[in-house]
């Protein structure tokens, strides 16, 4: 068994609970107080002296093989470096696919997920695309779920002049069938939603839920910091999670939901990461483009403490815990309690990334990268 203490972390559970030491046994947290004492063999002994602990970082919307593409060949946004992750203090992801399923494959966004978990961090995929009816692995939505572990749900888009226009009873069956495998294969069933800024936003996703048996949990919207009525609408009305793409506008936008009276536990932020970003006209012409990173996620945290005046512990579950909660893999992951893998970040004072554990490993030490990607320079 290889043991760790940490000792003297200011410990962010998410909650705020002051000083603490956590005992590290191989990947997991075994124990955590005050003055703990270990006498079972040799044991590394780090002391924090104080610095802010908080748990790694969830990222639900990776575009880990890269996205992109709308403007040619060339406009293809390069895959997610090991590296980007450890920067970005995220130790948990979920990648998925976006405009672009024809020159990009799910095999290959499933064999990018066993990689990344291979080397150092927690990676989970979804499969389709954009498109309707979705691409698949095994030819069916429901099938990709119940026999690939990696896969939790499905990736769709709406409301977008890229997206295939489902119809509502489209949706209904889409969801239904993902409804089925999670049951059968105790999954959350995810049906992500790329939302697009049409004005439909998520019209159809809040009759379903209103109209229909399929509860609300399964369809997760994401990019409504454009659609914030709405966005309220589906979690204070219906209970269901709402997703903000992290970015310059994104704290702003969660504390305007949040001033609304969006139930603090169903927001959550993601960061689009490796996903392109393209500008348009009035005539959807492409006249810019840029592309998400993953850095935006914890910036997005610093902002809302430092120009939204949020306490941290209130804005850290929106990047840890909620995510956990949404994507069933709490308590194990987005909290650190004992039985929790020992993902966790350690702060400096300004709330910039000193260090990184995954699954009880250092990823990066007092700003050192210590991981990378067997290919990384």
């Amino acid at each position: 068994m290889k043991a760790m203490m940490i000792k003297h972390a200011d410990l962010y559970t998410p909650e705020h609970v002051g000083i603490r030491d956590m005992l590290i046994a191989n990947d997991r947290i075994v124990a955590i107080g005050t003055n703990l004492e270990f006498s079972m063999g040799a044991i590394e002994t780090i002391d924090l002296q104080g610095r802010i602990a908080i748990p790694g970082l969830i990222d639900q919307h990776v575009h880990s093989i890269g996205g992109g593409g709308e403007d040619g060949y060339a406009s293809r946004v390069p895959p997610l470096r090991f590296s980007d992750c450890v920067k970005a203090g995220v130790t948990t992801l979920v990648g998925l696919l976006g405009t672009d399923s024809r020159t990009r494959s799910l095999a290959d966004l499933l064999a990018m997920t066993k990689g990344l978990t291979a080397t150092g961090i927690t990676s989970y995929c979804l499969t389709g695309a954009y498109e309707y009816p979705s691409p698949t692995l095994t030819g069916s939505v429901g099938n990709d779920i119940i026999y690939i572990a990696e896969v939790l749900g499905v990736k769709l888009a709406i409301s977008d002049h890229r997206c295939s226009n489902p119809t509502q009873q489209e949706l209904v069956r889409l969801a239904s069938e993902v409804r089925i495998a999670a049951l059968l294969s105790k999954k959350p069933g995810v049906v992500h939603l790329h939302v697009g800024a049409a004005e439909e936003g998520i019209e159809k996703i809040l009759r379903i839920v209103s109209e229909t048996p399929i509860p609300a949990k399964h369809f997760r919207p994401t990019h409504m910091g454009r659609h914030l009525d709405q966005a309220l609408e589906f979690a204070a009305r219906f209970g269901g999670y709402v997703d903000i793409t992290a970015g310059e506008a994104s704290a702003a936008q969660a504390k305007s939901l949040l001033d609304k009276g969006c139930p603090p536990n169903l927001l959550t932020l993601s960061s689009d990461s490796n996903g392109s970003f393209p500008k348009w006209n009035e005539r959807k012409e492409i006249i810019g483009m840029t592309y998400g990173k993953m850095t935006s996620l914890f910036s997005t945290i610093r902002n809302l403490v430092s120009q939204e005046g949020l306490p941290l512990e209130q804005a850290l579950p929106f990047v840890t815990e909620n995510v956990s909660r949404a994507l069933e893999l709490f308590p194990r992951k987005g909290v650190l309690q004992e039985g929790a893998d020992a993902d966790f970040v350690v702060l400096d004072s300004d709330l910039s990334i000193k260090s990184v554990m995954a699954k009880g490993r250092w990823l990066s030490y007092e700003g050192k990268i210590l991981v990378t990607g067997m290919y990384e320079e």
